[in-house]
Protein backbone atom coordinates (compact mmCIF):
# COMPACT_ATOMS: atom_id res chain seq x y z
CA UNK A 1 0.00 0.00 0.00
CA UNK A 2 2.74 2.45 0.92
CA UNK A 3 4.56 1.69 -2.32
CA UNK A 4 1.56 2.82 -4.33
CA UNK A 5 1.22 5.96 -2.23
CA UNK A 6 4.92 6.73 -2.70
CA UNK A 7 4.61 6.33 -6.47
CA UNK A 8 1.48 8.52 -6.50
CA UNK A 9 3.33 11.17 -4.47
CA UNK A 10 6.25 11.17 -6.91
CA UNK A 11 3.95 11.50 -9.92
CA UNK A 12 1.94 14.25 -8.22
CA UNK A 13 5.06 16.19 -7.26
CA UNK A 14 6.45 16.04 -10.82
CA UNK A 15 3.11 17.21 -12.22
CA UNK A 16 2.99 20.02 -9.64
CA UNK A 17 6.48 21.19 -10.58
CA UNK A 18 5.56 21.18 -14.26
CA UNK A 19 2.33 23.09 -13.69
CA UNK A 20 4.08 25.77 -11.64
CA UNK A 21 6.82 26.09 -14.26
CA UNK A 22 4.24 26.43 -17.04
CA UNK A 23 2.46 29.23 -15.18
CA UNK A 24 5.56 31.40 -15.16
CA UNK A 25 6.44 30.61 -18.79
CA UNK A 26 5.62 34.06 -20.12
CA UNK A 27 7.66 36.05 -17.60
CA UNK A 28 11.09 34.63 -18.37
CA UNK A 29 13.59 33.07 -16.01
CA UNK A 30 13.12 35.82 -13.44
CA UNK A 31 9.61 34.58 -12.76
CA UNK A 32 10.88 31.17 -11.70
CA UNK A 33 13.00 32.70 -8.95
CA UNK A 34 10.34 35.16 -7.83
CA UNK A 35 12.04 38.24 -9.23
CA UNK A 36 9.83 41.18 -10.15
CA UNK A 37 9.74 41.67 -13.90
CA UNK A 38 8.24 45.15 -13.74
CA UNK A 39 4.92 44.06 -15.22
CA UNK A 40 1.52 44.55 -13.74
CA UNK A 41 0.93 42.73 -10.50
CA UNK A 42 -2.73 41.89 -10.96
CA UNK A 43 -3.76 40.25 -14.21
CA UNK A 44 -6.95 38.51 -15.21
CA UNK A 45 -6.59 34.80 -15.88
CA UNK A 46 -8.34 33.65 -19.02
CA UNK A 47 -8.64 30.41 -20.90
CA UNK A 48 -5.74 28.01 -20.43
CA UNK A 49 -4.16 30.17 -17.71
CA UNK A 50 -7.28 29.84 -15.58
CA UNK A 51 -7.44 26.09 -16.17
CA UNK A 52 -3.75 25.67 -15.36
CA UNK A 53 -4.24 27.73 -12.20
CA UNK A 54 -7.03 25.42 -11.01
CA UNK A 55 -5.02 22.32 -11.96
CA UNK A 56 -2.11 23.61 -9.87
CA UNK A 57 -4.40 24.16 -6.88
CA UNK A 58 -5.86 20.67 -7.28
CA UNK A 59 -2.42 19.08 -7.54
CA UNK A 60 -1.23 20.89 -4.43
CA UNK A 61 -4.25 19.65 -2.47
CA UNK A 62 -3.65 16.08 -3.68
CA UNK A 63 0.05 16.41 -2.79
CA UNK A 64 -0.83 17.61 0.71
CA UNK A 65 -3.36 14.80 1.28
CA UNK A 66 -0.96 12.14 0.00
CA UNK A 67 1.81 13.44 2.22
CA UNK A 68 -0.41 13.39 5.31
CA UNK A 69 -1.65 9.92 4.44
CA UNK A 70 1.89 8.56 4.07
CA UNK A 71 2.98 10.12 7.35
CA UNK A 72 -0.04 8.71 9.21
CA UNK A 73 0.42 5.21 7.74
CA UNK A 74 4.13 5.01 8.40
Amino acid sequence: MTTYLDIALIITSIALIISVALQSKGVGLGGLTGADTGGSIFTARRGIEKTLFYVTIGLSVVFFILTLTIVIIK
